[in-house]
């Protein structure tokens, strides 16, 4: 979370919304992003449904893995990084750098 801080604005220039999703309850993702200063939004999938429909739930730890997905505008996964290589999000961040389409 803090590595997607850090690129927000970067991000940001690339028309690319970031999203942070945890199973935590809204009001503990609340806390978190206030502790180490996230400003994007945390989403709250209370229950599981969301990880359990990627894919990414783990029944054997009651947990979904680290996971960053690089979502398309037609809701196609273009790139995602998995438990290890999901804590340094530079390759999804590259992979945003484009240039903003002027409207």
């Amino acid at each position: 979370m803090k590595n997607f801080q850090a690129n927000l604005k970067r991000l940001e220039a690339t028309d690319t919304q970031v999203l942070g999703v945890s199973m935590d309850s809204a009001f503990a993702n609340k806390a978190f992003a206030d502790s180490i200063g996230v400003t994007f939004p945390l989403l709250s999938d209370w229950g599981g449904d969301v990880t359990r429909k990627y894919g990414i739930y783990e029944d054997k730890y009651k947990a979904p893995r680290r996971v960053n997905f690089l979502i398309g505008k037609d809701g196609k996964i273009l790139r995602e990084q998995i438990d290890n290589s999901a804590i340094d999000p530079t390759k999804i961040v590259d992979a945003c750098v484009r240039p903003k389409l002027n409207r």
